[in-house]
């Protein structure tokens, strides 16, 4: 009742990295570290499956797609994604992008405070509107299409994760968004077949794919793509866009890192932010990295097993694992784990610099915020530009104070996030490269 990690807290002293739980008549068998992980990443669907614990998942993204489909549907699918986010594509997502970021601070004026996790979010549906769900969503239909975005998400609640369907309010408002949204983007969709005329955004890839037998998308399959897409990046990126700043404004020796990092990229490139640009920010990218260590926004990994399995410790003890089982991983405590990171509790970005690398001297799984192995994170490479583009636009034009307490983790949210206001004070100013 006090939740997974107070849970994991407390029983992997004293049981070890492979232990279980008898949870409302299920056996919930825990992995944790990367030397008892392997399995549970690399194995096959038809051993490890997702389906079954994510099924939660279908009344929000709708019939027809990710988990209301069988592996091979999905797997054709998941390239969709993945050709969605090719580089090519990523190119002209970077200048959305930082379109849109200068656009959203140009608002804020010389001087003042701000609640930065509240601008955050609101600057990355902004970004995602114009990315994923394209112009028409971005230019005219922003407030309908975001409050309907805010109801489907209102709809996600733990009692939903055992009860998708159970009658409350909360999952009636989710059902109608859900209709709505759909009737929104038959339009949009309909109005970009009939008129030939193409964007370079999400919902065009999603228009355009096919599956291997030459069947192309429906219309519900595309809105409900794009809602698992905005539904996986967006709490994901405007949480440890939030992380990332607060740690920066705390450690001021990061911040002059930074800072440093953005001056001598001006002093090459001029004041062109670019996804090549974007791309050579090693340290801003560590410090992401760092932040997302300390707080991944998803706490808990699940699957279902099909087949008996064993695992062995790093003690040499070996485990069976019987067919049944719901099988999990933490990325919350795995990422901070002190046999792999020295100091684990402790904001350092320099652990993932050459010569440390402490995420890959332990092995395959020890770094595991976007997961891994056969589910690794589609979205990965198309976070970090978000948020580089956003923290390099900052970093450049204004100073940042933070005036509120360091922020805590709001355990009770389903992606788990920063709780309460992160107050900043900030002054425009350019940053000079002298």
């Amino acid at each position: 009742m006090k939740g997974p990690i107070v849970m994991i807290r407390e029983e992997y002293p004293k049981l070890g990295s492979v232990f279980t739980l008898n949870l409302v008549n299920k056996n919930i068998t825990f992995f944790i570290g990367p030397e008892v992980s392997a399995h549970f990443f690399k194995a096959p669907e038809s051993d490890l499956s997702q389906q079954e614990v994510y099924q939660f998942n279908v009344p929000t993204f709708g019939p027809g797609v990710v988990f209301d489909v069988d592996y091979s549907v999905r797997q054709e699918q998941f390239r969709f994604f993945t050709e969605s986010l090719r580089v090519t594509k990523l190119k002209g997502y970077v200048d959305q992008m930082v379109t849109e970021a200068e656009d959203y601070f140009a608002k804020w004026g010389d001087s003042g405070e701000v609640d930065l996790k509240y601008e955050l979010e609101h600057l990355i549906i902004l970004t995602a509107s114009r990315c994923l769900l394209g112009r028409e969503v971005r230019d005219k239909l922003f407030d309908d299409v975001s409050a309907l975005f805010h109801d489907l998400d209102n709809g996600m609640l733990p009692i939903s994760v055992i009860f998708p369907y159970l009658p409350i309010p909360a999952h009636r408002r989710r059902d109608r968004a859900r209709k709505k949204l759909s009737e929104i983007f038959a339009n949009i969709i309909s109005s970009r077949r009939e008129t030939g005329k193409t964007e370079n955004d999400m919902l065009q890839c999603f228009i355009d794919s096919k599956y291997k037998d030459g069947r192309p998308t429906t219309d519900v399959e595309v809105t409900g793509l794009l809602i698992a897409a905005l539904f996986a990046g967006q709490h994901t990126s405007s949480i440890t866009s939030t992380w990332t700043g607060a740690y920066l404004l705390r450690h001021k020796e990061y911040l002059s890192a930074v800072l440093d990092e953005q001056k001598s990229l001006m002093k090459m490139h001029g004041s062109t932010i670019d996804h090549d640009i974007l791309s050579e920010m090693d340290v801003l990218y560590r410090c992401i990295k760092e932040a997302l260590r300390l707080h991944p926004p998803l706490i808990m990994l699940l699957r279902s097993s099909h087949s008996e399995f064993s695992v062995t410790t790093r003690e040499g003890k070996e485990y069976d694992i019987p067919k049944g089982h719901i099988v999990a991983t933490s990325p919350a405590f795995a990422n901070r784990l002190p046999h792999i990171f020295k100091d684990p509790d402790t904001y350092d970005p320099d652990r993932f610099a050459a010569g440390r690398e402490e995420d890959k001297a332990a092995g395959a799984f020890s770094y595991i915020s976007f997961g891994g192995g056969r589910h690794g994170c589609l979205g990965e490479p198309f976070a970090y530009l978000q948020i580089k583009a956003i923290w390099s636009h900052l970093l450049r034009n204004f100073e940042l104070e933070l005036i509120s307490p360091f922020p805590e983790i709001d355990w009770n949210a389903m992606v788990v996030g920063v709780k309460g206001k992160v107050m900043v004070r900030f002054k425009r100013r350019q940053l000079s490269i002298d």
